[in-house]
């Protein structure tokens, strides 16, 4: 049986792929795992390297998850970058993090923001 939780999400990642495809990005990677946490999606574009964190919710917009990022979550969110860049021999490469928050209306089609270089607000 399928967790919700996971469902919910696993459908928002795919609908941020989608997004970002259609923006030009190139996806490089889903779920790409390390002991600090997952990168939801990595991608290039415009010459950067892209982490992106997803967040889904139901709901009529998306505030909701982007609040579910949280201060812990954006520092294992830069160690897991780091990891990534150095496993890949990428440590000179230009990149960002970038955040997409979703949200699934019950009426309608989905609600997506995407806020670039979003860990520095």
């Amino acid at each position: 049986m399928t967790h919700p939780a996971r469902s919910l999400g696993a459908r928002g990642e795919s609908l941020a792929r989608q997004f970002l495809v259609n923006l030009g990005y190139e996806i490089i990677a889903s779920n790409w795992s390390t002991r600090y946490g997952e990168i939801d999606i990595i991608a290039r574009f415009d010459g950067l390297i892209v982490f992106v964190e997803v967040k889904t919710r139901q709901g009529r917009d998306t505030q909701s998850a982007f609040a579910g990022i949280s201060r812990a979550k954006h520092e294992r969110l830069v160690k897991a970058a780091y990891q990534y860049l150095h496993e890949h021999e990428l440590d000179e490469a230009h990149w960002r993090m970038d955040a997409i928050g979703i949200a699934l209306q019950r009426r309608g089609g989905p609600v997506i923001d995407h806020i670039e270089d979003a860990f520095d607000w």
